[in-house]
């Protein structure tokens, strides 16, 4: 009994933080445009991705150096696990584990998360680049968006295509910022900075 009212309240909490997560209108003019997925040859997609940039909102917000390791169950689910340190690279890592499932049908690119029962969102894969070096993933509602990477540093050019790509699909991408993967990214010109509020 005790377990289920902490569960209860854990979900509540966490659908009043993401109601009181509000955003500004979109004005992109693709923004009503649905997102569409993209097929993910699931065990190539397994691994370290690197967390290169997202649109900040309260659970990765002040975080820095984050990356997630992705592994596939043998009951063939995945174990996500999330790394990072709030607030500066002095920081003890801190870690999530979140079971995710792949939507049949979907040919890989829509994964239902849960961060904890029985909680679950909607995770979409919108591009992954053939040689599985870069790929963004997406909510339906636009709100959130995330570019991740193998390796911890990327070059502007790619990014900017990468955020071409975002615009395209109809996503407010002056919303997205940099998350920094070095000491020396902090404070930078579109990096997030641990802290401050925009």
């Amino acid at each position: 009994m005790k377990r289920a009212l902490v569960v209860a309240l854990l979900a509540a909490g966490v659908v009043v933080a993401m109601a009181a997560c509000s955003s500004p209108p979109n004005p992109n003019p693709r923004a009503h445009q649905p997102l569409e997925t993209v097929a993910v040859d699931i065990p190539r997609y397994m691994g370290r991705w690197y967390v290169i940039a997202n649109i900040p909102y309260f659970a990765e917000r002040d975080y820095v150096g984050t990356h997630v390791e992705w592994s596939l169950r043998a009951d063939g689910r995945i174990d996500d696990i999330f790394h990072g340190r709030k607030n500066s690279f002095a920081q003890a890592e801190t870690t999530y584990h979140f079971i995710d499932t792949v939507k049949p049908g979907s040919n890989g690119g829509e994964w239902s998360v849960q961060p904890f029962w029985p909680i679950h969102v909607t995770q979409l894969t919108l591009y992954v680049d053939p040689d599985y070096r870069y790929t963004i993933l997406g909510y339906p509602n636009k709100k959130l968006g995330w570019i991740f990477s193998r390796e911890p540093m990327m070059s502007d050019d790619v990014y900017r295509s990468l955020i071409a790509r975002l615009d395209a699909m109809g996503y407010d991408t002056a919303r997205f910022r940099r998350v920094p993967q070095s000491p020396e990214q902090i404070g930078k010109a579109g990096f997030q900075s641990p802290g401050q509020r925009e």
